[in-house]
């Protein structure tokens, strides 16, 4: 299997829900599936069966966690000798050159991606375009709605 990059905080996170699964959800689950079973006749009992379906989902959730932790490559950029390079996890501020805009995004694993928390996937078009570049620098990013511009202003390693 290939490594899962994630930050410490990312790598927190998906602990936090694969413990969650284990110890609430899937006795929620049991306890669901015995009282659809005490109703009787499982063969039309609608409750039974979403029960099941929960306990499938829960079950192939808590696998797929187990699987990216396990092959987890837990990346600090703190302890990177980066040398004002964008890397894994490195917090960008960036200007949008035809705008003047600025925004700031962090670079994270896939699993940790959330735009509206400014953390863009590595594999973006915009972190593809940053990674490896310095302040000062300008890239061209590939966007939907064609090239954009930016200036890399600050790289920061949180």
């Amino acid at each position: 299997m290939t490594s899962v990059p994630l930050t410490k905080f990312g790598a927190e996170l998906l602990k936090e829900e694969l413990h969650q699964l284990k110890t609430k959800e899937r006795r929620i689950v049991i306890d669901a599936i015995a009282e659809a079973r005490s109703h009787g006749d499982l063969s039309e009992n609608a409750e039974y069966d979403a029960a099941k379906e929960r306990q499938a989902f829960v079950e192939g959730r808590i696998a797929e966690l187990e699987g990216k932790l396990s092959a987890a490559q837990i990346i600090d950029p703190t302890t990177l000798d980066a040398e004002g390079r964008v890397v894994f996890a490195a917090t960008v501020d960036l200007e949008d050159l035809e705008s003047g805009d600025k925004v700031s995004y962090q670079i994270v694993g896939t699993d940790e991606a959330d735009l509206k928390l400014s953390k863009v996937s590595v594999t973006s078009p915009i972190a593809r375009a940053l990674i490896g570049k310095s302040a000062g620098d300008v890239v061209e990013v590939q966007a939907p709605a064609g090239p954009r511009e930016y200036e890399i202003l600050e790289v920061r390693y949180v």
